[in-house]
């Protein structure tokens, strides 16, 4: 017995010799390894594609030609400040302001208004269509009255964002209501809690996985709607600028602006997830 006992005692640890030390960050070492071989691969081929020719230089540039552009985004070429008198950071920031602004009242209001929809029947019956109009309207349809409401200047391009961002979050906090089970909703009622302590303590917490869905999809539509926002007006702006090439034909300028609005959206979406798993650490688990 003995013998036996020391035996199987030893035999995980031979295991786990075999198996090697354990490494947690493999997966994600993996993970940025085959994205930078995409990109990498993404790459060659336009690189292929621009020195075959296989079309003009006028509508798919050259990847030398956007980093061009990009260092003239930076610094200062020809006595003029960046692209269209400002710099790349200038025109990103201007837009993010925007996105934020329109976004952030979004937000503000989507949220209680979803809760009103979800909780108030006769609210929701009234209301419910006209977010659905909006929410179904491309923003272009609207934009030249926001333009006439509003002025060429900021308020205006604001406002259309918000319109694009706010049904999504409103839409999302309904679905997170109508999520939570009604064994939850009741046994606050016997431990006491009122209608305001089963909205904090129950239907905020239940909601929250679905409003950052929202959110996410929200800054998902600014970003889809930026450039129609920054047509009017719109330098500084990252959209306002990729519409200023048009005129030019300068290609590389909106490939540029393209990379820069799209890493950007990632760059955002990245950020709101990081939020969630913090705010939302119980997701998927319960």
């Amino acid at each position: 017995m003995p013998i036996g006992f020391t035996v199987n005692s030893r035999r995980p640890a031979v295991a786990d010799a075999g198996a090697g030390p354990s490494r947690p960050w493999a997966p994600l070492a993996r993970r940025v390894g085959y994205r930078l071989l995409s990109l990498a691969v993404l790459l060659v081929a336009w690189w292929l594609v621009t020195e075959l020719q296989v079309w003009s230089e006028l509508f798919v540039p050259k990847p030398t030609a956007v980093w061009d552009r990009f260092v003239d985004s930076v610094s200062v070429h020809d006595g003029q400040k960046g692209l269209s008198g400002y710099y790349l950071w200038e025109h990103l920031g201007a837009s993010l302001r925007r996105i934020g602004l329109g976004v952030g009242l979004a937000i503000v209001v989507g949220i209680p208004l979803g809760l009103l929809l979800a909780t108030v029947r006769p609210f929701r019956v009234i209301v419910e269509p006209y977010v659905n109009f909006i929410r179904a309207l491309p923003p272009l349809a609207y934009f030249s009255l926001l333009i006439i409401w509003f002025g060429i200047e900021d308020t205006s391009k604001v406002w259309l964002l918000f319109l694009a961002a706010f049904a999504p979050i409103a839409l999302s906090v309904v679905s997170g209501v109508e999520g939570i089970r009604r064994d939850r909703i009741d046994a606050a009622h016997a431990l006491g809690a009122g209608r305001l302590g089963v909205i904090r303590h129950v239907t905020l917490p239940s909601v929250l996985p679905e409003l950052f869905t929202g959110i996410r999809l929200s800054l998902g539509f600014a970003w889809t709607t930026i450039v129609a926002a920054e047509t009017v007006d719109g330098i500084p702006g990252i959209g306002g600028l990729a519409w200023t090439t048009k005129k030019f034909q300068q290609t590389d300028v909106a490939v540029l602006c393209i990379l820069v609005i799209g890493l950007t959206a990632i760059a955002l979406d990245q950020a709101v997830k990081a939020v969630e798993r913090r705010a939302v650490p119980w997701k998927g688990r319960a």
